[in-house]
């Protein structure tokens, strides 16, 4: 479960007022709700509330704080302007509703439908045709599943929950880097566990071909997954190439096409990335968890082009651009980058009480790109946090952390935006730190 891209200005809303009605009495309604012909359809879903307070804020530092950071002059800032401390408040409220039916001989039938909303409002924002999951699947225990329509990729989900979600660093973790995270036209198919090694191994592959619309520059995602499980150990492993998504680096992003409509389709030049990942979780007693993951990035880049004339013309999305240079002939180019990120971090159990501590390094660059979009800069994020469980779905938990830049400047190339994550720009402040409070209800 992540938390939003950038801090989010503290308001208060009639579902902000619902979810704390909610988790002040949730221990007594903490049950997945199953109803219709024998318990067909199931309704579960979660409910979090978490407000914090956070060093070197400055909302007002950029002088275009709503453009896209690949954009050259979204790298402006004003001068002088005060950075504070400054507080946040995050609502989130998800539903799954699925629906299960033995067909008989073995097979299953199942759907899942399930959207998010962010602090009252429903979180389609990134792209109103692509859901968290409406999909439907068939599924044998012989041979395996497959599955069609909306669903997240592993690349963010399994990153998200439960590996960032474990040490406090979801977002950090699960939504930075070269992948992406929400797919919306896509078919998946998994292997039954297979007994490797003595262990369990499944196997997973999915493919989606983005926006059909565009015909000069197909679309096309393929994600590999396997997860391998033996006693106290759990590896997930993730590899991810796609082609002509929009050009991002921010690992809960849709996939889509280049841009949000086919219009432009043909004045385009053709992207991609991809992530290679492997994840580790190691239960070393029955009270100390370790986990870690390693990310290595890879963008191709993608030209600056200005699909409409005037002071007000459209752009397309560009990555790692040389602004007011020429390629080959080709004006403003995009670059080729590649990165590497790490993840660390252990629970330790008490009872109904879990401590936590993580880390995230994001690293530098490598590029040919001449002008500075980021590459030289990296980030270290640690926290610290602890858990309580009520019971009956309600925990209550509390939190502190700190990142650290390398440099200041643009952030490093991983990071979606310059104030992504904490809400420190680098390009005024090397360092900030935050401390909070939340609950999470479960049904």
């Amino acid at each position: 479960m992540s938390l939003a891209s950038t801090l989010i200005p503290a308001r208060t809303t009639l579902l902000q007022s619902a979810l704390a009605a909610a988790l002040a009495c949730g221990a007594s309604v903490s049950h997945a709700i199953d109803f219709g012909p024998d318990g067909m359809f199931t309704l579960t879903g979660f409910a979090k509330v978490e407000s914090s307070r956070a060093s070197n804020q400055c909302n007002a530092c950029a002088r275009f704080p709503s453009e896209d950071k690949q954009r050259i002059w979204a790298d402006e800032v004003v001068p002088g302007r005060e950075y504070k401390t400054g507080n946040t408040t995050v609502t989130l409220f998800q539903p799954w509703l699925g629906a299960n039916y033995n067909l008989g001989s073995g097979y299953k039938f199942s759907a899942l439908l399930s959207q998010r909303w962010r602090d009252g409002m429903l979180d389609m924002a990134f792209d109103p045709n692509i859901w968290y999951e409406k999909n439907v699947a068939i599924s044998h225990e012989d041979y395996g599943r497959i599955a069609i329509g909306s669903m997240t990729a592993r690349g963010w989900s399994v990153a998200d929950y439960p590996y960032g979600t474990n040490i406090g660093l979801s977002n950090e973790w699960g939504g930075s880097g070269a992948g992406y995270g929400m797919l919306g036209n896509a078919v998946r198919v998994t292997t039954r566990p297979l007994d490797v090694l003595s262990g369990d191994l499944v196997l997973e592959a999915t493919y989606d071909r983005g926006n059909t619309n565009f015909s000069a520059n197909k679309p096309a995602f393929l994600e590999l997954y396997a997860q391998y499980h033996q006693g106290d150990l759990v590896v997930d492993g993730i590899y991810q190439d796609t082609r002509n998504g929009k050009p991002v680096a921010w690992g809960h992003a849709p996939f889509s096409g280049l841009t949000d409509s086919a219009e432009f389709d043909s004045k385009l030049g053709g992207s991609g990335q991809s992530i290679a990942m492997v994840m580790a979780r190691y239960q070393l007693t029955s009270q100390i968890e370790l986990s870690g993951g390693l990310r290595a990035n890879r963008w191709s880049g993608a030209h600056a082009i200005q699909l409409t004339t005037g002071a007000q013309g459209l752009w397309n999305n560009m990555f790692n651009v040389a602004w007011d240079t020429q390629l080959a002939g080709v004006p403003n180019p995009g670059y080729v980058a590649t990165s590497v990120d790490v993840s660390a971090g252990a629970r330790y159990r008490m009872g109904a009480w879990t401590a936590s501590s993580g880390v995230v390094y994001l690293g530098k660059a490598k590029t040919d790109n001449p002008a500075e979009r980021g590459q030289s800069n990296d980030a270290l994020a640690g926290t610290i946090g602890l858990n309580y469980d009520m019971g009956d779905g309600l925990q209550l938990y509390g939190f502190a952390g700190m990142v650290r830049f390398g440099r200041l400047g643009l952030s490093p190339m991983s990071m979606p935006g310059n104030t992504a994550f904490w809400g420190v720009d680098p390009r005024v402040t090397q360092d900030g730190n935050w401390l909070g409070l939340g609950a999470v209800y479960t049904f």
